[in-house]
């Protein structure tokens, strides 16, 4: 290769792989509806523009063996090993909100991704995509309804 290429390609190498890289917090705010049951557990993540899992943002309740209500993350996700690696807290009542921070890579905004939250209550229904929402600009601020559990979900990129 010639010496004028390689320059062009380290160059735009190294323009290029910084942007993919940085990334800023994204502030998600869910408030649940007064479903009269016990507290939810909520899975709020991320999936690429085919539905492919990306990443776990948060995982809300502490008892593992209930995670397989998450049906949607729970199969999506099977396969990463550190996808509750710092994102797990507790369970959310009926009428209380979840407040969520999470870096995120800026590539993935206006890309086609979405996020969303699967929810799930003891002895009650589960709602897999309880909230579906593209990753845009367009969508921050702006409340999206849950199915079943969620009132209203909104996000901000900071």
């Amino acid at each position: 290769m010639s010496k004028p290429l390689m320059t062009l390609l380290a160059t735009a190498c190294a323009l290029t792989f910084p942007a993919l890289a940085h990334s800023r917090p994204i502030s998600l705010t869910a408030q649940l509806k007064n479903y009269g049951g016990d507290g939810a557990y909520l899975a709020v993540y991320v999936t690429d523009a085919k539905g492919a899992y990306v990443r776990t943002l948060w995982v809300s309740g502490g008892k593992a063996k209930y995670y397989k209500h998450l049906s949607d993350w729970s199969r999506l996700s099977a396969g990463d090993a550190k996808r509750l690696d710092g994102v797990t807290g507790a369970s959310v009542g009926a009428g209380r909100t979840l407040k969520v921070t999470a870096d995120l890579a800026d590539a993935l905004i206006d890309a086609g991704y979405e996020i969303r939250i699967d929810a799930a209550a003891e002895d009650m229904r589960d709602s897999p995509s309880e909230v579906r929402v593209p990753l845009s600009k367009a969508n921050v601020g702006k409340p999206q309804a849950g199915k079943q559990y969620i009132q209203s979900m909104t996000f901000q990129l900071q």
